[in-house]
């Protein structure tokens, strides 16, 4: 076992020593030391009842026949962090989570991984460490929210019943108390948001990638199943240690590819580029970007998921979750192994019914493409990425009036002080990775949109990212991005700007000629973040059409 180096032989007596010292009895030596690995904060109501689950692992390990040690992950919540500069910092931690779970693992040669996580840059960074450690892991995560409840039965969400509340109450839609109401009931309680956010979207893909047990992707943040899940993965880590069964021998080419069609059914969040590209470039897999518009062309959209849509995710885990969806999938879904021992197909299998209210059949689908795109053209060479399962059919072909804004400040006041109307194209740009830094996301000025009603007739382009809870014809990835010299630099107020996603175009109309003069003009702005680590960090990230890691190159 890998702790060995740290517990046996007459050199490692000051090690004993330490470990004895945290209380690990002499009996419990010769056991793999399993590394839990705990994003629990009061921060974040993903993550709040974490410390009732930690209890569960922990006994699930020890019953396994293991030894528990638990360490710290910090956790951003992008809705806490949303609008201000504190959004700066929530994609860098997914960076900082993959490292620091490295760090811990590495420096106490832990035997194998539980990672308790939940929300947006946490579960991406956690599947990071996994496949760069390539050390026996299994990963939970903490389960989504139930809906909120109003008056006479309506369900509320936190994207829908709050961002966009404001703008509704902003043109006069509702009234205060609307709106307070909106606020008292959208977050019930504890778990991820309730709709098919990054959150939620990262939760299901990590199941479908083979890293964690079946339902734990769906299964909800109060329930007793998450704890059974919870022990059962403590219990299971210890047999991945025993048969050296590592994330590298599930995280395959197919794995990434299923995780890619099941996103594509459910209409995910469009974050999810981003963070497969990253977890496949830790895990060695070659991953193209082009690679999801391939697939998206042959996957239908078989679920209408909360926010574009209208199921949470409790109808979905009711309806079959993940298992579900890969049953639907069928012949799509390549066979693959996954921590469970059972392979995707045979989970595929396991299901004996699923509800196709929720979970539609391939011969009748929501829509015939999948729920992401990919899209290119003279202003994003290296690509963009839209949420096309959230977009309107008014909204697929679109040509618009360029509104330039330099920041997500500036984009946001111009919105809601009303100068932003029917035919425009916001363009909000030096939002990428370097050029934020930290590619913040759009949901502030996305939901604006909708709120004042203009989703159907405006459209945003930018080189920063957007929410899951993001819908409306966003384009986000902009690629290269801004703070490079891309071509969205180069966009001035008035210019016409293209959208075709059927044919997935992004073009800005002028002249080439016109934009090499542009070009020769331009100038790179002072960064806008030039102490503290973001600095570092613009430095080495890497653009979004890679999955915006670090590159020590």
């Amino acid at each position: 076992m890998r702790s060995d180096m740290i517990k046996k032989g007459l050199e490692r007596t000051p090690h004993r020593a330490l470990l004895k010292g945290t209380g690990v009895p002499q009996s419990q030596m010769e056991k793999p030391f399993i590394g839990v690995a705990t994003s629990f904060t009061d921060l974040i109501p993903g993550h709040v009842g974490m410390r009732d689950l930690e209890r569960y692992i922990e006994k699930g390990i020890h019953s396994g026949g293991g030894y528990a040690f638990f360490f710290g992950i910090p956790g951003v919540c992008d809705g806490i962090s949303m609008g201000h500069k504190g959004m700066h910092y929530s994609l860098p931690t997914r960076e900082l989570i993959a490292d620091m779970v490295e760090s811990v693992a590495e420096a106490h040669r832990l035997d194998g991984l539980v990672l308790l996580t939940n929300c947006d840059k946490i579960t991406p960074g956690m599947l990071m460490a996994a496949a760069r450690l390539d050390i026996p892991c299994i990963v939970i995560t903490a389960g989504p929210m139930m809906s909120g409840r109003g008056e006479k039965g309506r369900k509320y969400s936190f994207v829908t019943d709050t961002f966009e509340a404001m703008a509704r109450y902003k043109a006069g839609v509702i009234d205060a108390n609307e709106l307070q109401v909106c606020e008292d009931n959208a977050c019930p309680g504890m778990g991820s948001c309730q709709g098919l956010f990054t959150a939620n979207t990262m939760a299901i893909l990590t199941e479908t990638l083979g890293m964690s047990l079946p339902r734990c992707g769906t299964a909800l943040a109060v329930s007793a199943l998450k704890r059974r899940i919870a022990f059962a993965s403590g219990e299971r880590v210890v047999d991945l240690v025993k048969n050296n069964i590592t994330p590298r021998s599930i995280l395959t080419r197919a794995a990434f590819e299923n995780a890619i069609r099941v996103d594509l059914a459910l209409g995910g969040s469009s974050n999810t580029v981003l963070h497969l590209l990253a977890i496949a470039h830790e895990a060695g897999v070659e991953l193209p970007l082009e690679t999801f518009d391939l697939l998206a062309k042959e996957t239908p959209q078989l679920a209408s998921m909360n926010p574009a849509g209208e199921h949470f995710m409790e109808d979905l885990d009711a309806a079959g979750g993940v298992a579900g969806v890969l049953m639907q999938l069928g012949e799509k879904i390549k066979d693959n192994p996954t921590v469970m021992g059972l392979t995707s197909k045979q989970l595929a299998a396991s299901i004996a019914n699923v509800d196709e209210t929720v979970i539609r059949p391939l011969s009748n689908p929501v829509k015939k493409e999948g729920g992401i795109a990919i899209l290119s053209g003279n202003i994003a060479p290296k690509g963009a990425v839209v949420k096309q399962s959230g977009v309107s059919a008014a909204m697929m072909q679109f040509t618009g009036t360029a509104r330039c804004f330099d920041s997500e400040e500036a984009a946001m006041a111009a919105i809601m002080g009303g100068k932003i109307v029917a035919g425009d194209c916001v363009v909000i740009r030096y939002e990428g990775p370097k050029g934020g830094p930290g590619m913040r996301e759009m949901l502030a000025p996305t939901a604006a949109i909708m709120g004042l009603g203009l989703g159907d007739s405006v459209a945003l382009i930018t080189d920063g990212r957007f929410s899951g809870g993001t819908r409306g014809p966003c384009i986000g990835h902009i690629s290269p991005e801004a703070a490079e010299g891309g071509p969205i630099a180069l966009v001035e107020e008035g210019d016409r700007i293209e959208l075709d996603i059927p044919n997935r175009r992004l073009q800005l109309l002028v002249d080439d000629e016109t934009l090499a003069k542009r070009r020769s003009a331009w100038q790179a702005p002072l960064p806008k973040i030039r102490t503290g680590w973001l600095a570092r960090y613009a430095k080495v990230v890497t653009s979004a059409n890679t999955g915006a890691v670090t590159s020590a190159d």
